[in-house]
């Protein structure tokens, strides 16, 4: 499945990825460039450290395609083991190190995407990246503004007035089928819970909703008897109102969080966190990362989407003179979404996770279509187990 997600971010004959007219420069099969490429990207408002989305993107550019890590506002070269631990063990013969230069830019408002993706192309990035569907409308301007400068918009397609997908002649998108992993987590929360689960969101909108269909649909097809309690921050880049969330759920008596709030759901781990410190039986699911090392003692498992090879493969792309403009969408068939690792030690997980993968079996063959939105949910029926 690597290697079709491989396939996919090279976006080479795969018809999950549509191809649109080639931007300027380089031409797909042209002799790999010998300088030293410079990448930019723009982080949306959750920033640096959210241990997430953001992290991830940026875990693709410094650490896997740069081989470098930020210290003290300058890069230094990566240590190899911090290299290697970063890398999952099924994608560790694709990741190599390239001769790319990073250059990254934290967004502390809405209004400073476009500006920083400007300077960034101004200073002469190869590459510029805008991580998340907040930048959409930066990275369409920024396009249509530099039409030989070549961008990666990771999480949303570029729309146009009437909200329906457009191609951009120097633009490569990359969207994730979320609800997919989704599914799978909340099919593990509801095989190892007893009576009550939790999701939080950060901002309501459709994207995080197809992270709540999917938990929900997960749920439902292994333990419909259970109460799903939802709740949305209304931010990604609050902790503080995330664990506000996270310690309403652990009063409620929720067992097993799943959080996809950026840096807000850092706060939800915390409080559950807190939870389990006090003696409390309860888990928390991370997303985007693996997020096991933000709290050892009460992560799960995480829903894992692969911006990191996302961003990586553009990069890749570029050193190699094959980036062209296209549309890309990754799931489960192509391992641009997965559950990470069940590390702890949970009664009955040999058993769930048994069944989890006869569900994803059943996903990526076609057999099972999960829920991307609340009205598709209402009329999804659980396969049998």
């Amino acid at each position: 499945m690597t290697r079709a997600l491989a396939l996919c971010l090279t976006l080479v004959s795969v018809g999950s990825c549509k191809k649109s007219d080639e931007g300027g420069g380089a031409k797909p099969g042209e002799k790999p460039a010998e300088k030293t490429i410079q990448v930019g990207l723009v982080t949306d408002v959750g920033g640096r450290g959210d241990e997430s989305f953001n992290d991830a993107a940026l875990r693709g550019l410094e650490l896997w395609a740069a081989g470098s890590k930020l210290v003290d506002g300058k890069y230094v070269p990566a240590e190899k083991r911090d290299l290697e631990a970063s890398i999952p063990a099924d994608l560790a013969s694709m990741v190599t190190r390239l001769p790319v230069k990073p250059m990254v830019l934290q967004s502390k408002a809405q209004e400073d995407y476009q500006p920083n993706l400007q300077l960034l192309v101004d200073k002469g990035c190869d590459l510029t990246v805008g991580v998340g569907f907040m930048l959409e409308n930066a990275v369409e301007a920024a396009a249509k503004e530099y039409p030989k400068a070549r961008f990666l918009l990771i999480d949303s397609p570029i729309l146009d007035a009437n909200g329906n997908p457009q191609s951009l002649p120097n633009v490569r998108t990359m969207v994730f089928r979320e609800h997919e992993g989704s599914f799978l987590v909340g099919a593990l929360a509801g095989l190892l819970a007893k009576e009550k689960v939790g999701f939080v969101g950060g901002m309501e909108i459709p994207l995080i909703k197809k992270f709540e269909a999917g938990f929900r649909a997960g749920v439902k097809t292994t333990n419909p008897k259970a109460e799903v309690l939802v709740s949305y921050t209304g931010s990604f880049d609050k902790v503080a109102a995330g664990k506000q969330v996270g310690q309403d759920f652990m009063a409620k008596g929720v067992e097993i969080v799943f959080q996809a709030a950026g840096s807000d759901g850092l706060g939800v781990i915390q409080a559950v966190k807190e939870a389990r410190a006090a003696g409390k039986n309860v888990y928390a699911i991370g997303v985007d990362s693996d997020q096991y090392r933000v709290a050892p003692d009460v992560i799960l498992t995480s829903m894992v989407k692969r911006v990191d090879l996302a961003v990586y493969f553009a990069a890749k792309d570029l050193v190699n003179g094959n980036f062209i403009a296209a549309d890309g969408d990754l799931g489960l068939k192509e391992n641009g979404v997965a559950y990470a690792p069940i590390r702890l030690a949970v009664p009955g997980k040999d058993a769930a996770v048994a069944k989890v993968e006869a569900l994803r079996k059943l996903i990526v063959d076609g057999k099972l279509r999960v829920p991307a939105n609340l009205g598709d949910l209402e009329a999804f029926t659980p396969p049998a187990l």
